[in-house]
């Protein structure tokens, strides 16, 4: 299916290759994404949720055996010293997603960017556009605000900004993708766009394709 919507970046969640993979099971799996062209530019959402080195690392080894450069991730802000610790060690970037109104640690950008805004430039943000919405957050300005903090976004829409049940093809809500769009291409973001297409799990692939006809058109009229 990501062959057909013609891209060739992939993120992995742990559905697709878990965390008890053994090291050849995973080799195998980045062997079979190479050999259809595909490439691994992340992984997650992936939780910290101990507070130990052993309890860290791991993701942090699962990350590294599967060639992902940024892990999506989440925590409770008073593990995110110990992440970055194995962030440097690892050279892989940390991006902190924010879930909305009903996440209690990161609602919006703004309260993962306020808790990485000193740490190692590898630890920053993952924007996931229709959770920033719903929390009455100006996506584009939350772009902006993060500047190079900001490593990987989650794209969708929503017909009403505040229901999560709302999502919709991109294009057809009211999340301002053309602006956001201008906004990266004016910071010069050099991380992905990652559709994340909820709906429609029984026939997805109609939708996605919309989606990504929307967002490559935008880009187009912005480029003339």
């Amino acid at each position: 299916m990501t062959k057909e919507l013609g891209t060739p970046y992939i993120n992995l969640k742990s559905m697709h290759l878990p965390y008890e993979a053994s090291s050849a099971e995973i080799a195998a799996a980045r062997q079979e994404i190479a050999a259809a062209g595909l490439q691994i530019v992340g992984g997650g959402m992936i939780t910290f949720d101990v507070d130990t080195d052993d309890g860290v690392q791991k993701y942090f080894e699962y990350a590294k055996a599967a060639g992902m450069p940024v892990m999506v991730s989440s925590c409770h802000p008073a593990v995110l010293p110990r992440v970055e610790k194995f962030a440097k060690r690892y050279d892989i970037k940390v991006a902190i997603h924010n879930h909305g109104p009903e996440d209690p640690d990161f609602p919006s950008p703004y309260d993962a960017l306020k808790a990485v805004r000193n740490m190692d430039s590898r630890m920053g943000l993952c924007i996931d556009v229709g959770h920033t919405v719903r929390t009455g957050t100006d996506v584009v300005k939350a772009a902006a605000d993060a500047g190079p903090r900001l490593l990987d976004m989650h794209m969708k829409d929503l017909r009403d900004l505040k229901d999560k049940d709302s999502q919709c093809i991109v294009g057809e809500g009211k999340i301002p993708i053309v602006a956001l769009f201008r906004q990266l291409e004016r910071m010069r973001y050099a991380g992905y766009v990652n559709l994340e297409y909820e709906i429609d799990e029984n026939d997805p692939m109609p939708g996605m394709k919309q989606s990504f006809a929307y967002m490559r058109g935008a880009l187009a009229g912005l480029a003339t």
